[in-house]
């Protein structure tokens, strides 16, 4: 497969490079489909397909990449390339998975895939009622998120990726894996409890993002190029606190967001209670009054339109979302810091200063 990238000293082909994961992975999953001659089998790879084909930033593939250069970019491009649509295609269960735990019902504008699964297999047949095709939908969505985290596997090896490199790769792609199940748990264990412990909120965000959306996408990248334990870390002073910014963003989002733009809803947030940085803020400023209806309503499940945009009137009155905002800021400067260190190739840390633009003012 040819790399579609730029090679310039100054700025590299991140648009390129995120077209060659995506044919990458257009021409993996339609492998994956049954023969045309083997009409009983259900393509389990349709769900996967039709997942990716909503869009999506990206953003741990060209990591991966940027990663790459940082390094060197040494090696075989193919490499980098699998590794990058691998991580994506991770991604993707991590998602299947974290839409049936929160019960999702929009990702990227379209039903989740368990909402999907289960409107199909209820189809027109009257006689499977709506919990049963739920029920499918929820399991049938767990296997395809198994399926596609199988799959990643798969795609990795098929890499030109050498005992070497796979080596190194392996350690830290398993504690990546680790790190983002440690952060569902931790947010799966704190949803539904409206606390103002702001430090629970940013260790949540710590495993469920800065690590997993930002630093492990780079080390894996930089590893691809041989890097060593130094320039590791220097990805790493960049890395956590943009992540960290990533993730309170979507605080916002979640809660100010228009779901026309975001592809989700804005309720879904207030209704699961979601420990955030910002549900943590505007508990510690509110006053009585507004504390005890930031209590009761902060994870009721059947909040309505009307009650959520008094919860949000309230969350703006306690200043809370200028504090993020300031958060926000404080952390773009402290990655943009660890950015003035000359070792780093001109281009990767160009890449690197867009990204971390894109990241902290992003509107989806």
């Amino acid at each position: 497969m040819a790399l579609a990238l730029s090679v310039s000293e100054t700025a590299l082909d991140l648009t390129g490079f995120k077209n060659t994961v995506e044919d990458l992975l257009a021409g993996f999953l339609n492998r994956k489909a049954p023969p045309a001659d083997d009409s009983g089998s259900p393509d389990l790879a349709a769900p996967l397909r039709h997942f990716l084909d909503a869009g999506g930033k990206r953003i741990r593939p060209i990591l991966a990449f940027v990663g790459w250069h940082a390094a060197g970019a040494t090696g075989d491009p193919r490499t980098v390339i699998h590794l990058a649509a691998s991580l994506e295609l991770f991604h993707v269960s991590a998602l299947i998975h974290d839409d049936v735990m929160d019960s999702s019902a929009l990702r990227r504008g379209r039903p989740t895939v368990h909402r999907a699964l289960a409107r199909a297999h209820q189809g027109d047949d009257s006689g499977i009622s709506a919990a049963a095709a739920a029920q499918f939908g929820e399991g049938a969505a767990i296997l395809i998120g198994d399926l596609a985290m199988v799959w990643s596997d798969e795609l990795l090896l098929d890499g030109a990726t050498n005992p070497k490199q796979l080596a190194a790769l392996w350690p830290v792609l398993h504690a990546m894996r680790s790190e983002i199940v440690l952060g569902q748990y931790l947010d799966l264990q704190a949803t539904g409890d409206a606390s103002p412990d702001v430090s629970r909120a940013l260790r949540i965000g710590r495993y469920k993002t800065a690590k997993y959306t930002v630093e492990r996408p780079l080390h894996l990248g930089a590893i691809a190029a041989e890097a060593d334990q130094h320039l590791l870390e220097r990805l790493s002073a960049f890395a956590l606190p943009l992540g960290e910014a990533f993730q309170l963003r979507d605080d916002l989002l979640g809660v100010f967001g228009d779901p026309a733009v975001t592809g989700k809803s804005a309720l879904e947030d207030l209704r699961d209670g979601k420990a955030t940085v910002l549900s943590a803020l505007a508990l510690q400023t509110a006053t009585p009054p507004q504390r005890r209806a930031l209590t009761d309503w902060l994870g009721e499940p059947h909040l309505t339109d009307e009650q959520a945009a008094v919860v949000r009137r309230i969350i703006a009155a306690t200043g809370a979302p200028a504090q993020v905002e300031e958060m926000i800021a404080t952390r773009y400067r402290t990655a943009m810091d660890a950015l003035d260190d000359g070792r780093l190739p001109c281009a990767a840390r160009r890449a690197l200063r867009d990204i971390a633009e894109a990241v902290t003012r992003r509107t989806t």
